[in-house]
């Protein structure tokens, strides 16, 4: 090879070298860009003091949809310091989706009734897509073998009524954009540009939290 084609390969070889680099993943998170702080953010649940992962979603968000899957699988991976919670969008509290979400909690039925709702609504097109009423949503539980009249009692309840409205303040609190976003012990709202990305964000913020947490 003549001399000067080695000498201009060299020299691009320079010239990529920075823009290798800056390509390259970073070792953790980068706040502003990976995720955004939550000024005096608090966690959903203070059930225990695990480090939680809160989903805020919409049944209706085929986003979260395609989502569910991928963080169902997620979380059976995490160890026992980690919990997933499912906190609906609810910003309305005539939003009977989130209205049975939270009842299905107070009967200890969502994790068997999650899953089945969104592809309920999204491929078996059994729900409706907007506006589904108090019966249509107790019919489908009924379907996943729940008690009609408890779950619709429990969709009315003052106890459902209550977590509407720390839903609606916790979504606010964390600056949503948008649905499905996980926030990291109330105090990280995640960014990402794919449902992996958050995933694998989530785990570097819950990684740096338990670091935090077992600092002196």
């Amino acid at each position: 090879m003549p001399r000067h084609h080695v000498l201009l390969l060299l020299v691009l070889q320079c010239l990529l070298l920075p823009l290798i680099a800056c390509a390259q993943p970073a070792s953790g998170p980068v706040e502003g860009q990976d995720y955004v702080v939550i000024p005096d953010g608090q966690r959903w649940s203070s059930a225990d003091d695990r480090i939680e992962v809160a989903e805020i979603f919409a049944y209706t968000c085929h986003h979260c949809a395609e989502f569910q899957p991928q963080l169902d699988t997620w979380k059976r991976k995490q160890p026992a310091d980690v919990r997933v919670s499912q906190v609906p969008a609810a910003f309305s509290p005539g939003d009977n989706y989130a209205r049975a979400c939270f009842a299905a909690q107070q009967l200890g039925v969502l994790d068997k009734l999650h899953a089945p709702l969104f592809r309920a609504i999204h491929a078996a097109q059994t729900v409706p897509m907007s506006h589904a009423s108090a019966d249509e949503l107790a019919a489908f539980a009924a379907g996943e073998g729940i008690d009609t009249a408890k779950f619709k009692a429990a969709m009315a309840s003052p106890a459902v009524d209550a977590m509407m409205q720390r839903a609606r303040q916790f979504a606010i609190a964390s600056g949503l954009r948008g649905t499905p976003t996980l926030v990291v012990d109330g105090k990280y709202r995640v960014q990402a540009a794919s449902h992996e990305q958050a995933l694998r964000i989530a785990g570097q913020l819950v990684a740096m939290e338990r670091a935090a947490r077992k600092r002196p």
